[in-house]
């Protein structure tokens, strides 16, 4: 059953119901097994109302907090000059924008509560000579060149990691922008075995137990510390065996992402691919990784002897370029999964008992309920889902839980 992407007939917006109805469109899906209901959703046009001078560049990273505020992350690198004429001294446009920064959280209406990032609020200061690859930092500065991944935990702390060169950190700051901790130290790595440094950390997962690090873009594995005190917990690789596949070398450019230098995806790889991409708990003490070059999801089990491999996850397992697996969240009941598929633009809904593909919602594209470079994925407690994307992207959007499909 497919729904193309139709504008809502307009209406008269004399109540809240329907002006948000004006602002709902249809999105494309389709609906594979069809003895299981399928969510169905609309994207809202309207989301997120963002302030008259702001635009946003990549967003590498989404967190829908326990309170139902919605975090994103941004990178105010990715915006040039012609996007960004307002910031120039003097200004060279009169209209529109400003780059906004690192960290936003919006109400689930969409309306900005607080923004804050950027080196002022981390550890140590360092200058750069060049640009790009040719970059040259000296200092001990230890806010990522490049922001990747987001977590807001149950205290509603905010983690953020980074791959951009030197990257090696995880930062925690209260959710006004004060630094709390940090794991790992930027410009040091030491490998898939080391039980202190990290290696491009792309996501985080936070309880009141430990710390999951999804390590990442430089390294292969997940890695685990203490939240009491950041000790080192233990790490693994794919199958939840010791991480063998090797480092990735310094510093990772965006081009990789889409080489077939690693031979192509290989869902059956006793090693991760070279972007372990999210961490993610779920219902029943399991952890759902992205191993996103290898097109496959590999879900674990926390139990009190350790960690448990559980079951592949392979999406779309002869899809090239960027490859599929970017991002997982669940229904609010625990009975879907949702996993966003970067090279195809799309989000999958899962079954999570057996993990079967029910259906899909989403394409490429640039208009609402479309996906260029489909980055991340989240769900609120009402059910909406939201997205992100990178690359040419630069989108944050809602999609509105509508019912389901029978």
């Amino acid at each position: 059953m497919r729904f193309m992407s139709l504008l809502l007939a307009g209406v008269a917006a004399c109540a809240p119901a329907a002006a948000l109805a004006d602002t709902l469109v249809d999105v494309e899906s389709e609906h594979i097994a069809s003895d299981v209901p399928m969510p169905q959703f609309r994207v809202d046009t309207s989301w997120p109302k963002l302030p008259d001078d702001m635009i946003l560049g990549q967003i590498p990273g989404l967190a829908v907090a326990q309170d139902d505020t919605i975090w994103i992350l941004t990178r105010p690198n990715s915006l040039d000059a012609t996007e960004t004429g307002l910031d120039r001294d003097p200004p060279i446009t009169v209209a529109c924008c400003k780059a906004p920064p690192h960290v936003l959280q919006f109400d689930r209406e969409g309306n900005l509560l607080r923004s804050w990032g950027g080196p002022a609020l981390a550890p140590g200061e360092s200058t750069v000579t060049g640009s790009g690859r040719n970059a040259v930092e000296e200092g001990d500065e230890q806010w990522p060149a490049n922001v990747h991944g987001l977590y807001v935990d149950a205290d509603n702390t905010v983690w953020i990691g980074g791959n951009g060169n030197g990257d090696h950190v995880v930062l925690n700051f209260t959710a006004d922008g004060e630094f709390i901790r940090q794991i790992g130290r930027r410009q040091t790595t030491d490998g898939n075995s080391s039980e202190q440094y990290l290696g491009n950390p792309a996501d985080i997962a936070a309880n009141g137990d430990s710390v999951l690090i999804a390590d990442g873009y430089i390294n292969k594995r997940i890695i685990e510390f203490s939240s009491e005190d950041e000790s080192f917990l233990q790490l693994w690789g794919a199958y939840g065996e010791d991480p063998d596949g090797g480092t990735r070398d310094e510093p990772f450019d965006q081009s990789q992402a889409t080489s077939t230098g690693d031979g192509g995806a290989n869902p059956e790889s006793r090693s991760f691919g070279d972007i372990v991409h999210c961490v993610v708990r779920g219902p029943d003490n399991t952890v759902y990784v992205c191993d996103r070059r290898n097109n496959r999801v590999q879900v674990f089990r926390e139990t009190d002897d350790g960690i448990e491999f559980v079951q592949d996850i392979v999406i779309a397992a002869e899809t090239g370029g960027t490859r599929t697996a970017s991002d997982v969240a669940f229904s609010p009941d625990g009975k879907y999964v949702y996993i966003a598929d970067m090279m195809n633009g799309r989000v999958w809904i899962l079954l999570r008992e057996t993990h079967g593909v029910v259906g899909w919602f989403g394409r490429n594209g640039r208009y609402p309920g479309q996906f260029i470079w489909l980055h991340s994925v989240d769900v609120d407690s009402e059910g909406n889902v939201y997205t992100t994307e990178v690359n040419t992207g630069r989108r944050v959007q809602r999609f509105v839980l509508q019912g389901m499909t029978q």
